[in-house]
């Protein structure tokens, strides 16, 4: 059996990955949510200091409350700097594999401001306009996006802890099949690179409404190829 722990993208709740972790249960093995502050159903949580910081603590906080480890962390979009910043601070033998499902890959001193497209930098800026802090969504069909701290937009990550050397595998799964992706860089930089392993699929964005059962079949033989 193992343990998955889904962390979502921007203005996205565990929610999000909710029916994933069912089907990874079904399937024989531990799934667990993540629902960072002041989204979702902790959007009444959102302030001006609600960052990166504390968005990977919720990760931290989860693994210790639930005495976890060997764990596969999975990140979506801007969650790919939440689980390497978790994974990096960890203790030994909590993280064993990371997943980052088109997002981003940050290195010490990074921020999703720094690596995003100026396409994301304006809607970031544009979106908290009203309150200074408050990201809002960017049109979406789904009434259960809420507003984005800004801040954890902004925040670069700090990784001076080590942890990462202890997670044994990396995959990268490029999702192609949208305009304007700021994700095309990663993934080929990743590709040349021996520790990882990259995966390409034909899909929008949103991976769970696109491309759900290829993105679990990636997640399961992953683990399984190990």
């Amino acid at each position: 059996m193992t343990t998955f722990v889904l962390v979502p993208g921007g203005w996205r709740g565990g929610w999000y990955f909710s029916e994933a972790a069912e089907r990874l249960r079904a399937a024989g093995h531990r799934a667990l949510t993540v629902t960072p502050t002041a989204l979702g159903d902790r959007a009444h949580l959102n302030s001006a200091s609600v960052n990166l910081d504390t968005h990977i603590d919720d990760v931290l906080a989860l693994l210790a409350a639930e005495q976890l480890s060997d764990v596969v962390l999975v990140g979506h979009s801007y969650a790919g700097l939440v689980i390497t910043g978790a994974a990096d601070r960890a203790p030994s033998g909590a993280v064993r594999r990371l997943v980052y499902c088109d997002a981003y890959v940050p290195e010490d001193g990074q921020s999703c401001w720094d690596l995003t497209s100026d396409r994301y930098r304006s809607l970031f800026l544009e979106g908290a306009a009203a309150d200074g802090y408050s990201v809002q969504p960017p049109s979406s069909d789904d009434p259960r996006v809420t507003a984005h701290p800004l801040a954890s937009f902004l925040q670069r990550i700090r990784l001076d802890a080590d942890g990462l050397r202890n997670v044994k595998v990396r995959d990268y799964v490029y999702l192609s099949g949208w305009d304007g992706t700021p994700f095309t860089t990663v993934r080929n930089r990743l590709a040349g690179d021996p520790a990882w392993r990259v995966h390409d699929l034909d899909s929008g964005h949103d991976v769970w409404r696109d491309a759900p059962d290829e993105f679990l079949e990636i997640l399961l033989q992953g683990d399984q190829g190990e």
